[in-house]
């Protein structure tokens, strides 16, 4: 595993518009999808029965849900990045998410950071993060997104 960037929040404007971090692989393995399935109560077949979708799926096996890959943005942003001078963050929402390619069990993926905005709000920042997650392996993102994250000083 990579040692995460470090950016103080005072010098964090300074990379809007750049692709401030690409994290560290993650591999997407059955058992964390099984898990997610439980947590979030979608135990459809094509997640969590790897005979029958190495059977019946057109992917060829299991695939992640779309919103687990979604949710393992914040795990793959902290896994890169470290922002000093912050008290918290926020997660405030998304403008644009798209689901692009399936995440297969076992693959691995890893997510792309672009700062497109970066805005002054009452006690911290505002961030505007144009993500995508890669396939390792593949042409085609998993996800792309903008996402919006609040860091509070």
């Amino acid at each position: 595993m990579s040692t995460p960037t470090t950016i103080e929040l005072s010098r964090l404007g300074g990379h809007v518009g750049r692709e401030v971090v690409v994290s560290d692989w993650l591999q997407v393995t059955q058992a964390h999808i099984d898990e997610f399935a439980d947590a979030i109560d979608d135990r459809q077949w094509i997640h969590v029965d790897p005979e029958r979708a190495a059977r019946e799926s057109p992917y060829g096996g299991t695939i992640a849900h779309g919103f687990m890959t979604l949710s393992l943005l914040t795990r793959l942003l902290e896994s890169a990045l470290v922002v000093t001078g912050v008290r918290a963050g926020i997660n405030v929402g998304f403008n644009r998410v798209r689901f692009t390619a399936p995440v297969r069990a076992g693959s691995r993926i890893r997510g792309r950071f672009v700062l497109a905005a970066l805005d002054e709000v009452d006690g911290g920042v505002q961030l505007t993060w144009n993500v995508t997650v890669e396939r390792e392996g593949e042409t085609k993102p998993a996800l792309v997104a903008e996402w919006i994250g609040r860091l509070l000083r």
